[in-house]
C-alpha cells in the first residue's frame, strides 16, 4: 500500500462515479492522499470529498462514501471509511496480510516499486550547472523528480538553482579516483548542502562492512545469491505464511514515501541513507531467520515466504540504486 497507489485508486473511484453519474463533479487532474494525522484513523487519509462536495452540491460525507463503494481493492489495504466531516481513511490489513501485500506488490512493480505520480502536473527545469557534484546533484534531482511523474525541462540560466556545496579542487578527478559507483555515492550520500568527506583514499572501494556503499550492494548481490541457491534446491520464492521482520517491512513500506520526499526537497542523500537502514535491516532478518533451508532440511513455505521478502528487498535496493545512477552487480 503506498500513497501512489491510493490515489489511483481513488482517482478511479471519482471516474467511476462521474461516468455512472452517482456524482456530478469535475474529476481532478490528481488527487492527494497523506499520512493520517496523529489521532486519525488508518495509516493513509484523502480529502478529495471536502473538494468535491461543492460542486456535486451534496454533504462532503455523502461524496465520500460515493466514492468509497467504488474504490478498488489496493494491496494492503482492510478497509476504506469515512470519517469526520468526509475524510477517506485506509486502514491497513492486519499483520501477515498486510506483509504479504507488500511483498507482492513489489514483485509486481519491480524496479518501479516506490514510483508514482506524486509530482504529476509539475513542471521544473534547473539552471545550467558545470560543477561535478552540482551536475550529479542536479541529474540525481531529475530523475527522482520524473519517477515521481514531474516533467522535467532543459537546464537553463533561468532554471531552479539547487544548493549544492561544491567539491574541493583535489576532487574533481574524483570519477578517475575512484570510478562512477563511488564517485556518485560520495557526492551523492551528503546532503547537497554538506561538503562530502569521504572522498579520499580507497575507503569507498574497500570490500568491508563499514563501507556503507559495499554493505548495500553486497546484500542486494546477496539477495540474488539466495535466488540462485534456491532455485538449485528446486523452490521459489513465495509469501505463503507469517514472516517476523518487523524493521524490513516497514522500511520496504516506507520506501515510496522517501523517494518522494527525496524528488520533492530535491535531497538525493534521502534515498542513500533508506538504502543502507534496508541494507541493515536485511541483514539483521536474514541472520535470524535463514531464508535457505539448512543440512538434510526440506524446503517449506517459510522458506518460500522468507526468500519472497528477501527478493523484495533486493528489489527496493536495486530500483534506490539505479535512481542514484549506481550499478547493482549480482555478484560481488
Amino acid at each position: 500500500m503506498t500513497p501512489a497507489d491510493l490515489s489511483r485508486a481513488v482517482l478511479h473511484a471519482v471516474c467511476r462515479a462521474v461516468d455512472e453519474g452517482a456524482l456530478r463533479a469535475p474529476v481532478p487532474a490528481r488527487v492527494r492522499v497523506e499520512r493520517t494525522r496523529p489521532g486519525g484513523r488508518g495509516d493513509y487519509a484523502c480529502a478529495v470529498a471536502l473538494q468535491l462536495a461543492r460542486p456535486a452540491e451534496l454533504p462532503a460525507r455523502d461524496v465520500a462514501e460515493i466514492i468509497r463503494e467504488r474504490v478498488p481493492g489496493v494491496p494492503g489495504v482492510g478497509a476504506v471509511e469515512v470519517t469526520g466531516p468526509g475524510f477517506l481513511n485506509f486502514v491497513p490489513m492486519d499483520g501477515d496480510d498486510r506483509l504479504g501485500a507488500l511483498v507482492e506488490t513489489v514483485r509486481e512493480r519491480g524496479a518501479a516499486y516506490g514510483h508514482g505520480n506524486a509530482l504529476a502536473g509539475t513542471t521544473v527545469s534547473f539552471a545550467a550547472v558545470e560543477e561535478v557534484r552540482a551536475l550529479v546533484v542536479t541529474e540525481t534531482v531529475e530523475r527522482l523528480l520524473g519517477a515521481q511523474g514531474a516533467t522535467v525541462g532543459a537546464r537553463t540560466g533561468g532554471g531552479e538553482a539547487l544548493h549544492v556545496a561544491p567539491v574541493a579542487a583535489a576532487d574533481r578527478d574524483l570519477f578517475e579516483r575512484l570510478g562512477n559507483d563511488a564517485a556518485r555515492w560520495a557526492l551523492l550520500r551528503p546532503a547537497p548542502h554538506d561538503r562530502p568527506r569521504d572522498t579520499g583514499g580507497d575507503a569507498l572501494l574497500a570490500q568491508r562492512e563499514d563501507n556503507p556503499l559495499f554493505r548495500v550492494r553486497y546484500a542486494y548481490a546477496r539477495t540474488r545469491a539466495l535466488g540462485r541457491n534456491a532455485e538449485r534446491l528446486g523452490f521459489d520464492a513465495g509469501y505463503e505464511e507469517r514472516v517476523d521482520a518487523p524493521v524490513l517491512g516497514s522500511l520496504l513500506a516506507d520506501h515510496p514515501d522517501v523517494l518522494a520526499a527525496a524528488a520533492r526537497h530535491r535531497e538525493p542523500d534521502r534515498v542513500a541513507r533508506q538504502l543502507e537502514a534496508v541494507a541493515g535491516a536485511f541483514f539483521d532478518f536474514h541472520d535470524a531467520a535463514a531464508p535457505l533451508p539448512a543440512g538434510d532440511e526440506k524446503p517449506s513455505a517459510a522458506h518460500r515466504s522468507r526468500l519472497a521478502l528477501a527478493e523484495a528487498a533486493g528489489t527496493v535496493l536495486a530500483g534506490g540504486l539505479s535512481l542514484l545512477g549506481i550499478s547493482a552487480p549480482e555478484v560481488l
